[in-house]
């Protein structure tokens, strides 16, 4: 059976805003719907373990509420502890939390590494690149030289009012190591494939981010 790890921030300050962050709901839900429907086994992680916080739920989404009740979200195990070498697809969800613990955090790095290294897929929505932008492999190349990606945009996070409260942006972070991004209209839906990264570009870009890496896996 595939299996897939779903990645979460455990982030929860929002910059100096005084308003809280952490994973958007619908970017891990609806990767976890489709890798489901798919048949794959599918198992959560977060930076720091435990229930971690939530950003952009709608209690009207059925898909949300399904993942929440049911997708083990309120205990999830630490990324220290987890052991990538069953894994065959590593998925990053977004979320502003993500821009300040997914880049430099050395077990998101390793599982993601043996993932990859082993001829697994790495998928990222949104802020999800950001576990990417230091990535380094075992040989010493990083991951992202080279390849086309899709992530957040500089006008995406204007647009939310957000520019002076990330640490970084995203698009231009991703640039730095080397990668090309490519970027659609602000919330319109774009997924970047290259070899076996698969990146979309924000929430209206999740389901189809994941179906993405189904087919790359079945292909």
């Amino acid at each position: 059976m595939t299996r897939a790890l779903i990645a979460l921030t455990s982030h929860r300050q929002l910059g100096d805003t005084g308003r809280e962050t952490g994973y958007f709901v619908g970017e891990a839900a609806e990767p976890w719907e489709v890798f489901r429907a798919a048949g794959y086994q599918v198992d959560l992680v977060s930076v720091a373990g435990g229930e971690p916080p939530v950003d952009g739920h709608d209690p009207d989404d059925q898909t949300q509420q399904t993942f929440l009740a049911t997708a083990g979200v309120t205990d999830t195990p630490a990324a220290a502890s987890v052991d990538p070498t069953g894994y065959d697809i590593v998925f990053f969800a977004g979320g502003h939390g993500t821009m300040w613990d997914f880049p430099d955090n050395p077990h998101l790095a390793r599982i993601a590494t043996s993932v990859y290294e082993r001829g697994g897929v790495i998928g990222a929505v949104c802020h999800g690149p950001a576990a990417l932008v230091n990535l380094t492999l075992s040989d010493g190349r990083h991951l992202l030289a080279g390849r086309r990606v899709a992530g957040f945009t500089n006008d995406e996070e204007a647009a939310v009012g957000l520019t002076d409260q990330v640490p970084f942006l995203l698009a231009d972070k991703l640039v730095e190591a080397g990668a090309r991004h490519v970027p659609a209209p602000n919330f319109t839906e774009q997924v970047v494939t290259d070899e076996r990264l698969v990146t979309g570009q924000n929430p209206q870009s999740a389901r189809a981010t994941a179906e993405a890496v189904v087919q790359l896996v079945g292909s």
